[in-house]
Protein backbone atom coordinates (compact mmCIF):
# COMPACT_ATOMS: atom_id res chain seq x y z
CA UNK A 1 0.00 0.00 0.00
CA UNK A 2 1.12 3.48 -0.71
CA UNK A 3 1.32 6.27 1.81
CA UNK A 4 -1.62 8.08 0.17
CA UNK A 5 -3.78 4.92 0.39
CA UNK A 6 -2.95 4.59 4.10
CA UNK A 7 -3.62 8.29 4.66
CA UNK A 8 -6.96 8.05 2.85
CA UNK A 9 -7.98 5.02 4.97
CA UNK A 10 -6.91 6.77 8.16
CA UNK A 11 -8.97 9.83 7.23
CA UNK A 12 -12.02 7.66 6.46
CA UNK A 13 -11.67 5.79 9.76
CA UNK A 14 -11.34 9.06 11.66
CA UNK A 15 -14.41 10.47 9.89
CA UNK A 16 -16.43 7.36 10.77
CA UNK A 17 -15.34 7.57 14.41
CA UNK A 18 -16.27 11.25 14.60
CA UNK A 19 -19.66 10.57 13.02
CA UNK A 20 -20.34 7.89 15.65
CA UNK A 21 -19.43 10.24 18.48
CA UNK A 22 -21.64 12.95 16.97
CA UNK A 23 -24.62 10.59 16.85
CA UNK A 24 -24.15 9.65 20.49
CA UNK A 25 -23.67 13.26 21.55
CA UNK A 26 -26.74 14.40 19.58
CA UNK A 27 -29.05 12.99 22.25
CA UNK A 28 -27.25 13.04 25.60
CA UNK A 29 -30.43 11.95 27.44
CA UNK A 30 -30.85 8.76 25.43
CA UNK A 31 -30.55 5.69 27.59
CA UNK A 32 -29.81 2.25 26.20
CA UNK A 33 -32.56 -0.35 26.46
CA UNK A 34 -32.10 -3.95 27.53
CA UNK A 35 -34.06 -6.87 26.07
CA UNK A 36 -35.13 -8.21 29.46
CA UNK A 37 -36.82 -7.10 32.64
CA UNK A 38 -34.97 -4.53 34.72
CA UNK A 39 -33.04 -5.73 37.74
CA UNK A 40 -34.42 -4.20 40.92
CA UNK A 41 -34.80 -0.44 40.63
CA UNK A 42 -32.35 0.04 37.73
CA UNK A 43 -35.22 1.14 35.52
CA UNK A 44 -38.81 0.49 34.45
CA UNK A 45 -39.69 -2.86 32.93
CA UNK A 46 -41.86 -2.49 29.83
CA UNK A 47 -44.00 -5.38 28.59
CA UNK A 48 -45.65 -5.15 25.16
CA UNK A 49 -48.03 -7.94 24.20
CA UNK A 50 -48.08 -8.50 20.42
CA UNK A 51 -50.14 -11.73 20.61
CA UNK A 52 -53.19 -10.01 19.02
CA UNK A 53 -51.06 -9.82 15.86
CA UNK A 54 -49.78 -13.40 16.05
CA UNK A 55 -46.56 -12.30 17.74
CA UNK A 56 -45.24 -12.78 21.23
CA UNK A 57 -44.79 -10.75 24.39
CA UNK A 58 -41.72 -8.52 24.34
CA UNK A 59 -40.18 -7.51 27.69
CA UNK A 60 -37.52 -4.82 27.84
CA UNK A 61 -35.91 -2.47 30.35
CA UNK A 62 -35.96 1.32 30.17
CA UNK A 63 -32.94 2.13 32.30
CA UNK A 64 -33.03 4.98 34.78
CA UNK A 65 -36.10 6.95 35.82
CA UNK A 66 -38.22 7.82 32.77
CA UNK A 67 -40.49 10.80 33.46
CA UNK A 68 -43.55 9.34 31.69
CA UNK A 69 -44.96 6.04 30.51
CA UNK A 70 -44.39 7.18 26.94
CA UNK A 71 -40.73 7.89 27.72
CA UNK A 72 -40.39 4.43 29.32
CA UNK A 73 -41.92 2.80 26.23
CA UNK A 74 -39.59 4.68 23.88
CA UNK A 75 -36.53 4.30 26.13
CA UNK A 76 -37.16 0.55 26.11
CA UNK A 77 -36.61 0.72 22.36
CA UNK A 78 -40.16 0.49 21.04
CA UNK A 79 -41.07 2.65 18.04
CA UNK A 80 -44.24 4.61 18.72
CA UNK A 81 -46.69 6.22 16.31
CA UNK A 82 -49.33 8.56 17.66
CA UNK A 83 -52.48 9.73 15.93
CA UNK A 84 -52.56 12.64 13.51
CA UNK A 85 -55.02 14.47 15.75
CA UNK A 86 -53.46 13.84 19.17
CA UNK A 87 -49.82 12.98 18.41
CA UNK A 88 -48.19 10.58 20.85
CA UNK A 89 -50.70 11.53 23.55
CA UNK A 90 -52.74 8.71 21.99
CA UNK A 91 -50.58 5.77 20.98
CA UNK A 92 -51.79 4.22 17.75
CA UNK A 93 -48.95 1.88 16.77
CA UNK A 94 -46.18 0.10 18.62
CA UNK A 95 -43.39 -1.17 16.38
CA UNK A 96 -45.61 -0.64 13.33
CA UNK A 97 -48.65 -2.52 14.65
CA UNK A 98 -51.46 -2.40 13.81
CA UNK A 99 -50.58 -2.03 10.16
CA UNK A 100 -51.69 1.15 8.37
CA UNK A 101 -54.22 -0.86 6.31
CA UNK A 102 -56.02 -1.77 9.55
CA UNK A 103 -55.70 1.60 11.32
CA UNK A 104 -55.01 4.95 9.67
CA UNK A 105 -54.03 6.63 12.99
CA UNK A 106 -55.97 9.77 12.16
CA UNK A 107 -58.06 9.96 15.34
CA UNK A 108 -58.49 7.66 18.33
CA UNK A 109 -58.91 4.00 17.32
CA UNK A 110 -62.14 2.18 18.20
CA UNK A 111 -62.71 0.76 21.70
CA UNK A 112 -62.31 -2.75 20.27
CA UNK A 113 -58.85 -2.15 18.79
CA UNK A 114 -56.46 0.03 20.80
CA UNK A 115 -53.30 -0.23 22.90
CA UNK A 116 -54.43 -0.51 26.53
CA UNK A 117 -52.01 0.70 29.20
CA UNK A 118 -51.31 -1.13 32.47
CA UNK A 119 -49.13 -0.78 35.61
CA UNK A 120 -47.91 -3.29 38.17
CA UNK A 121 -45.31 -4.15 40.73
CA UNK A 122 -43.04 -7.06 39.73
CA UNK A 123 -44.88 -10.29 40.54
CA UNK A 124 -48.09 -8.35 41.29
CA UNK A 125 -51.26 -7.98 39.26
CA UNK A 126 -51.96 -5.66 36.36
CA UNK A 127 -53.90 -2.47 37.05
CA UNK A 128 -55.54 -0.60 34.14
CA UNK A 129 -54.07 2.88 33.86
CA UNK A 130 -56.40 5.75 34.67
CA UNK A 131 -53.81 8.18 33.23
CA UNK A 132 -52.44 8.47 29.74
CA UNK A 133 -48.86 7.49 29.02
CA UNK A 134 -47.83 11.15 28.73
CA UNK A 135 -49.25 11.90 32.21
CA UNK A 136 -48.15 8.88 34.24
CA UNK A 137 -44.74 8.80 35.96
CA UNK A 138 -43.66 5.17 36.48
CA UNK A 139 -41.32 4.51 39.40
CA UNK A 140 -38.04 2.66 38.89
CA UNK A 141 -38.64 -0.99 39.73
CA UNK A 142 -42.22 -0.92 38.44
CA UNK A 143 -43.66 -2.67 35.38
CA UNK A 144 -45.54 -1.00 32.51
CA UNK A 145 -47.74 -3.13 30.28
CA UNK A 146 -49.28 -2.64 26.84
CA UNK A 147 -51.76 -4.95 25.10
CA UNK A 148 -53.72 -4.49 21.87
CA UNK A 149 -57.41 -5.25 21.63
CA UNK A 150 -60.49 -4.20 23.54
CA UNK A 151 -58.82 -3.34 26.83
CA UNK A 152 -57.47 -6.70 27.93
CA UNK A 153 -54.33 -6.86 30.02
CA UNK A 154 -51.04 -8.34 28.80
CA UNK A 155 -51.11 -12.14 28.64
CA UNK A 156 -48.11 -12.52 30.98
CA UNK A 157 -47.80 -11.71 34.65
CA UNK A 158 -45.86 -8.54 35.53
Amino acid sequence: MTLSTLTRRAVLLLAAALASVALIAADPTARPAHAAACAGTTGVTVVVDFTAFGGSVDTRCALGDPATGLEALEDAGFVITGTQRWGKAFICRVDGLPLPAAEACVNTPPASAYWSYWHAAPGGTWSYSTSGATSYNPAPGSVEGWAFGSGGQPTVAP
